[in-house]
C-alpha cells in the first residue's frame, strides 16, 4: 500500500476509475486514524496531549492499493476534489425503472382494491 499526499492520490484514483470502465472495480474506504500506535496513543493520553484524528482514504482496484490521510484543515477541499472525480466517473450507472412501481401503483387504484379496516 502506497501512503500519497491528497492531490497525487486523486489523480492516481481518476486512472484507476477510467481502467475500471472495461472492467472490473474500484474501492474507496475511509476510516478515522491517529496514525499512530495503540502504545503511542496511550502515551499521548497519560500525558494529557491532544489526539489529533486524521482521515485515512483507501482506494482498491484489483491488486493495487493506494492510500491518502487528511487532516481537519484540509478535508472541505479534499472532498469538494473527491466529488468532482465520482462525478466525473459515475457514468456506468444505470438510471432506475420507476415504470413497473407506476403500473402496480394504478392498477390497485382503477381496481378499486380498498385495504380492511382495523377495529
Amino acid at each position: 500500500m502506497v501512503l500519497l499526499q491528497p492531490d497525487p492520490f486523486l489523480n492516481e484514483l481518476t486512472s484507476m476509475f477510467e481502467k475500471s470502465t472495461e472492467k472490473g472495480s474500484v474501492w474507496v474506504t475511509f476510516k478515522r486514524s491517529s496514525l499512530k500506535s495503540k502504545v503511542q496513543r496511550n502515551k499521548m493520553k497519560t500525558a494529557g496531549e491532544e489526539i489529533e484524528y486524521r482521515c485515512l482514504i483507501r482506494a482498491t482496484f484489483g491488486n493495487k492499493t493506494i492510500s491518502t490521510s487528511v487532516g481537519p484543515k484540509e478535508h472541505q477541499r479534499f472532498q469538494s476534489s473527491y466529488a468532482t472525480v465520482l462525478k466525473a466517473h459515475m457514468t456506468a450507472l444505470k438510471k432506475r425503472d420507476r415504470k413497473e412501481k407506476k403500473k402496480a401503483a394504478e392498477a390497485d387504484k382503477k381496481g378499486g382494491a380498498k385495504k380492511p379496516k382495523r377495529v
